[in-house]
């Protein structure tokens, strides 16, 4: 298996560079070559494995060449042996042909920890056998940082960065990651934003002299192995509710983009999802996009959920290479529009190719309380803000009510506790692990928003480990 850039201009590389590189050379994103597909009958003959198995199924064909069917095996049952239960993703019916998939059973109670406890164990078997170390440059919304610091702490051959935007994400988002007191741990805390966290990011992985210097590779959801580890529970999902038999829609809050993609991935891989929800906060740069095919960057709003406080979607790109039949020239020519003056527009047939499969909705933090509460009071059932949304624009969105949608619930809802209890009048409770953490000591640098300052205070600290 071999990968390409988005932007057509850096070389082709196999999954074990693709890991450590993470943005490629020409600025674009990372995808395979071609699509690996299976088989109506090769999907049924998952209806009866673990998760585990199914996550071997699905990822093997997407590291050919660089690891074994045995190591990927073997980094499979640590990834997930660390999760709650013995069911790594529950699904639970909500409603009539209504699902929530519960993807915030592991170590930081949200939907990253799939991939990112996979990421990080890849990346140290990757490291180990290489002989060689990393350091590792992420930005955070919320949710990412906490995982990949989970999943990155106390590893020898791993440095970690995690750019948050300082007051910007929920208390027990902050904890989660300044808390984790490991050397090889350094948390950023940015006087902006998520997009002036991610465009910081992408301005080290641009600089080719740092970047080779202290061995720069990423955890955000530009590293393609992100992606892949996400594929995983739409199969899952879609086994549970008939998968190969019958199509599965999904209803997926969204942020960067790159949870979405995962359930394009398995779609192009032979998964029959009839449609794509998508469901956005006042941050709405994508909903717009989808009805109107113009994207066109605003100024981004502080909400009850602030993991999808973005403006700039980076995976985004991945989607539109694929709906432009992968021509680079013209994606570059979209990209670099969007960079000189914010916006851009699509023809009509990129429009309707685009609604072919996807749909979406916003909700503001009004109407997210309400959605909250509504369900709790009908059903029991206490969603997050983010999830909440995500179930909302399913159901405003959703083309057929024969097919079953699936909701993708992406984090715990006592990761925003008062959010949730304000809107349901119940206070989430931590589960037992994470009961001090309130009572933790915590650990964080804030600095301006400056690349110079950023990239200085990245090399002092490597130089004070040693590691530069």
């Amino acid at each position: 298996m071999k990968y390409i850039s988005t932007r057509g201009n850096a070389p082709k590389l196999a999954f074990d560079d693709v890991l450590l590189t993470g943005l490629a050379r020409d600025g674009g994103l990372y995808l395979p070559e071609t699509w690996p597909t299976f088989s109506s009958a090769e999907i049924a003959a998952m209806k009866d494995m673990s998760y585990t198995d199914v996550a071997v199924q699905v990822m093997l064909p997407f590291v050919e060449g660089a690891v074994s069917e045995t190591d990927l095996r073997q980094i499979v049952e640590d990834t997930y042996g660390v999760f709650d239960g013995d069911d790594p993703a529950p699904l639970v019916k909500l409603g009539e042909n209504e699902y929530v998939l519960e993807l915030f059973h592991g170590p930081t109670l949200a939907f990253k920890d799939y991939a990112l406890q996979f990421l990080g164990r890849m990346f140290d078997h990757i490291l180990t056998k290489r002989g060689a170390t990393l350091t590792i440059v992420g930005a955070t919304s919320g949710d990412t940082g906490s995982a990949a610091i989970e999943a990155c702490r106390d590893r020898e051959n791993i440095e970690i960065f995690i750019l948050h935007p300082e007051g910007k994400v929920s208390e027990v988002q902050r904890r989660q990651m300044t808390t984790v007191l490991s050397d090889n741990v350094h948390n950023i805390a940015l006087k902006g934003n998520f997009d002036d966290c991610q465009n910081t990011v992408k301005a080290l992985f641009a600089d080719e002299e740092f970047r080779d210097a202290v061995h720069l590779s990423a955890v955000n959801s530009i590293n393609w192995a992100r992606i892949m580890g996400q594929v995983v529970y739409y199969f899952w999902a879609a086994l549970k509710v008939g998968a190969p038999d019958a199509p599965v829609s999904f209803t997926v809050p969204t942020g960067n983009f790159g949870n979405v993609f995962a359930g394009y991935v398995a779609n192009q891989m032979g998964l029959d999802i009839n449609q794509f929800v998508v469901g956005s906060n006042a941050n709405d740069i994508l909903i717009r996009f989808i009805k109107s095919g113009r994207m066109q960057s605003k100024d981004v709003v502080e909400t009850s959920s602030p993991s999808m406080d973005i403006q700039i979607s980076s995976n985004f790109e991945r989607f539109m290479f694929e709906l432009l039949d992968r021509d680079s020239g013209a994606l570059n020519n979209l990209m670099e529009e969007f960079k000189t003056t914010g916006q851009f527009t699509v023809s009509d047939a990129f429009l309707d190719r685009l609604k072919s499969k996807m749909d979406g909705e916003r909700f503001n933090d009004e109407e997210t309380a309400k959605l909250i509460g509504n369900i709790h009071a009908k059903t029991g059932y206490l969603l997050d803000t983010h999830s909440a949304i995500g179930v909302g624009a399913g159901r405003v969105r959703r083309w057929d009510q024969n097919v079953p949608m699936v909701a993708l619930a992406t984090a715990h809802p006592a990761k925003f506790p008062d959010a949730v209890e304000a809107a349901s009048g119940v206070h989430p409770a931590l589960p037992a692990f994470l009961s001090d953490l309130y009572e933790r000591e915590e650990r964080l640098h804030t600095l301006d928003n400056s690349y110079d300052h950023v990239k200085s205070y990245i090399e002092t600290t490597l130089k004070g480990r040693n590691k530069l």
